[in-house]
């Protein structure tokens, strides 16, 4: 029998040891863990002293150690929460407030993203660099004017005046112009047109599907800005207010209980997280069939 040649042999491959592989395939360390479970537990402590302090009596902040686990008043100060403030009218106030924003400002800032990364059109330049622009004004700058310009028409007290101004913000235009530039293939949009597509039917079966992605993370962002907005809602409709101004009633001029005022920041928590936990299997999935199909 032969010796097997060098040409038949199957040459072996080295194994990366765990810990020491570098690239897309290496595995996370313990440092990598550490520093994810220190971040994680830095974002979740406020919330979880807000949940120990509202679920305690007024005399917690009497003792030498401030307590780590919560008590048992939260529903007793929910109850008192619900008798001091309209909470579910508060509550429904800004769910009316966040929706609304939140879809016109991702329908908006689609379109003109859009328009601005891949349709041909004069002054688009001048015009990106003035919406650009625009982010560089403090929002308070414009809280005068505002106010002037919701008189005149007369609706202040009214839900309208706080959705109306913020309908579209330049930073969805220039965040959804970014990511459209480059994930959109131009000859794509042309293959749509020689197949005899309209404008509008390329934006919605060309550009939509690629787009929510980034539909998605700017929902979830304007969502969270628009439900915990609080001063333009105080000034512009206080007898008619969201949840957070509702909740800045629980505090009195003379005494401020923080049991009663915790436990209601925990309760306008909530929707959040619960959005958070519905959408963000979808937000993640989004995002890697995006980067998939990119």
């Amino acid at each position: 029998m032969s010796a097997p040649t060098l040409a038949t042999r199957t040459p072996r491959t080295k194994t990366p040891r765990r810990g020491k592989s570098f690239g897309i395939d290496a595995r996370p360390g313990f440092l990598t863990y550490g520093i994810l479970l220190a971040f994680f537990l830095g974002g979740a402590f406020p919330l979880w002293y807000s949940m120990v302090i509202g679920s305690s009596t007024g005399s917690v902040f009497a003792s030498t150690w401030p307590p780590l686990l919560p008590g048992g008043q939260f529903w007793t100060n929910v109850a008192e929460v619900f008798a001091t403030v309209d909470f579910w009218g508060a509550l429904f106030n800004s769910i009316i407030v966040s929706g609304v924003i939140t879809f016109s400002v991702v329908s908006f800032s689609t379109l003109a993203g859009y328009a601005f990364a891949k349709l041909r059109f004069r002054g688009k330049s001048g015009l990106l660099v003035f919406v650009i622009a625009t982010l560089a004004v403090p929002t308070q700058l414009g809280i005068i004017p505002l106010f002037m310009m919701m008189k005149e028409f007369g609706w202040t007290g009214s839900l309208g005046a706080i959705i109306v101004p913020t309908l579209v913000t330049a930073f969805g235009v220039f965040f959804m112009r970014q990511y459209l530039v480059d994930v959109i293939p131009d000859e794509l949009i042309e293959a749509a047109r020689i197949d005899g597509a309209s404008m509008i039917g390329t934006f919605w079966h060309v550009a939509v599907p690629a787009a929510r992605p980034a539909m998605a993370i700017l929902a979830l962002f304007t969502f969270m800005t628009a439900w915990t907005d609080y001063l333009w809602p105080l000034l512009i409709a206080p007898q008619n207010p969201t949840l957070q101004v509702a909740l800045s009633q629980l505090q009195s001029a003379k005494y401020v209980d923080y049991t009663i005022v915790m436990s209601g920041a925990v309760l306008a928590t909530i929707p959040l997280l619960l959005l958070f936990i519905v959408a963000g299997r979808q937000l993640v999935s989004g995002i890697m069939a995006g980067a998939v199909k990119g």
